[in-house]
């Protein structure tokens, strides 16, 4: 049996086939790989959430993804735009763009098409998304190769707890075996998605680095707001009790007025007076408290998406509406190409060399994100004078921009009011069209100038069939039509070589035409009808004398 050729995963190292298929981190209840993990938000302050980030910086990072795991399930408005941001790019379209012209290349492009259109896609990527959050997210790649073929049967997300980074450069990912130890990270096996909000180290790239912070305020705020609402929406109940009064009826006072509702229940004696001063500042309103929170919320839209306005009542200003949308598709561009270099780098390169062989032609690669809106009247605008004056455009371009399709042999095709299509096979060039209009014009009106026996009658020949008065009468009319004839002639030579496109000359001509001087044409052919009637008459008579 032939031996495989050898290849290099991303670190340089040789690719062991044995290890990628099978499945080496999935998650154990008992193991180092167990899904259950702690809750560091509880009781979570400025010392202890500036160790717990600083604890990650050296390389223990489980309880900062503990608590970016927290922050998504605790904070309603954080999930919501964390969601809406991955949500947006895992429902953008994937295409392939083969790696070449070859057949080979096409078939290759074909076979990851026919992968990308798997149900489970979406989901996948979403999951590869958690990196937008945490910095960076891990997804293992299960192998099929049941016929024979390497194909990615599943992406399955793996909990970034699994994982550390290499202790010198702290860039490059390792993981953990099933003892604990860090090992390193098996090429072609995983997609390390490495998703930056800002430069800098993997494990702090992540936007729960910052949301943290906004986190931990305002769950402050909104712990004091709680206890505000409770303490002032609820009656406080004073029970008096007179001088006399033993310790056992003073225990029985207070056990009754504190078993009415609630934790605001005092005993005072009679004789003694409780006064409750309120802070002329804040009053008795809540609205402090529901602005703060409303703040931090409003930070954390702007980390997330870059604006406020699809998330937050904000309407009006320079920072609203379109340019805020504006920023969002920035944004989401930006995020597309990160994952499209992402998913290239981990899945389809290594793809290709275990399918094809390393010395193979170029991988196909995979292009996110959404088209770009052409303005098709600009275009129309200022492609079309182009036409008009000879441009050579390919129609096949025209109808892939519109997005028409070629019209089939026979299908009923739609044209403009009143016009007529050319003969098929017939290309015809505007200017060339324009200077055969001028010619056929022309040899119009010379013989029309010339003498009276050639118009649209040709007289010569007709009076030798004619003779007496109907001969003398045709000769005459066709006097009679060219001065007509010729001045409507001139109108519309006027018109031709002032306009700049056939288009402008046909609208020209159809404005204009009621205008035309047609009087004495019309009294000329009315006088050929009623002679060309007298000589019918007068040649079926002498033919049947």
């Amino acid at each position: 049996m032939a031996k495989l050729p050898q290849i290099l995963d991303q670190f340089g190292r040789p690719v062991q086939r044995a290890e990628l298929k099978r499945e080496i981190s999935a998650p154990t209840f008992g193991g180092v790989r167990s899904p259950l993990g702690g809750y560091p938000s509880q009781g979570l302050d400025p010392v202890r959430l500036a160790n717990i980030l600083r604890a990650a910086d050296i390389g223990d990072p489980v309880r900062y993804l503990e608590l970016a795991e927290e922050i998504e399930e605790k904070d309603l408005h954080y999930l919501g735009v964390l969601g809406t941001r991955k949500r947006s790019i895992s429902q953008i379209e994937i295409t392939v763009e083969p790696g070449g012209d070859t057949q080979f290349d096409l078939d290759a492009a074909k076979a990851v098409e026919d992968w990308l259109k798997r149900d489970e896609l979406r989901d996948e990527v979403f999951d590869i998304l958690d990196a937008v959050g945490k910095g960076y997210s891990h997804t293992e790649i299960i192998w099929d190769t049941s016929m024979g073929d390497w194909v990615p049967e599943r992406l399955e997300w793996r909990d970034p707890r699994w994982f550390r980074f290499d202790r010198v450069d702290h860039r490059t990912p390792v993981r953990l075996n099933d003892q604990g130890q860090e090992e390193p990270y098996p090429g072609f096996k995983y997609i390390f998605a490495n998703m930056k909000a800002k430069s800098g180290l993997p494990i702090r790239s992540g936007l729960a680095r910052a949301a943290v912070w906004a986190f931990m305020f305002k769950k402050f705020t909104e712990r004091d707001w709680a206890i505000f609402t409770q303490t002032y929406g609820q009656p406080l109940r004073v029970g008096k009790y007179g001088s006399g009064a033993s310790e056992r009826d003073r225990d029985t006072l207070f056990a009754a007025v504190a078993n009415i509702a609630g934790d605001c229940a005092a005993i005072i004696p009679r004789e003694m007076e409780i006064e409750f001063v309120e802070s002329a500042n804040v009053g008795s309103s809540t609205d402090h408290y529901e602005r703060r929170a409303d703040w931090y919320d409003k930070q954390i839209s702007k980390a997330v998406l870059g604006q406020t306005s699809t998330t937050d009542a904000q309407v009006g200003g320079l920072g609203s509406g379109k340019e805020h949308r504006e920023v969002q598709e920035d944004i989401e561009k930006a995020d597309c190409s990160q994952l499209q270099a992402i998913l290239n780098r981990w899945l389809i390169r290594p793809w290709h060399a275990l399918q094809y062989g390393e010395n193979a032609p170029p991988a196909p690669r995979l292009k996110i994100g959404r088209p770009e809106e052409e303005d098709l009247k600009a275009f129309t605008e200022a492609v079309g004078p182009l036409i008009d004056r000879g441009l050579e455009v390919d129609a096949a371009q025209v109808y892939s921009r519109f997005g028409l399709s070629k019209p089939a042999a026979g299908a009923q095709v739609l044209r403009p009011m009143g016009g007529s299509a050319p003969p098929a096979g017939v290309v015809i060039d505007p200017t060339m069209q324009a200077s055969l209009t001028k010619r056929f014009l022309a040899s119009i009106k010379r013989p029309l100038g010339s003498t009276a026996g050639t118009v649209a009658l040709n007289a010569e020949e007709h009076s030798a069939a004619l003779s007496g008065p109907l001969g003398d009468a045709a000769d005459r009319l066709a006097n009679e039509a060219s001065g007509p004839t010729l001045a409507m002639l001139e109108q519309i030579e006027a018109m031709l070589e002032t306009s700049t496109s056939l288009a402008e000359f046909r609208e020209r001509l159809l404005a204009g035409f009621p205008d035309l001087d047609d009087a004495a044409l019309r009294d000329v052919i009315a006088a050929a009808l009623t002679a060309a009637h007298a000589g019918g008459r007068a040649a079926l008579e002498e033919d049947s004398g």
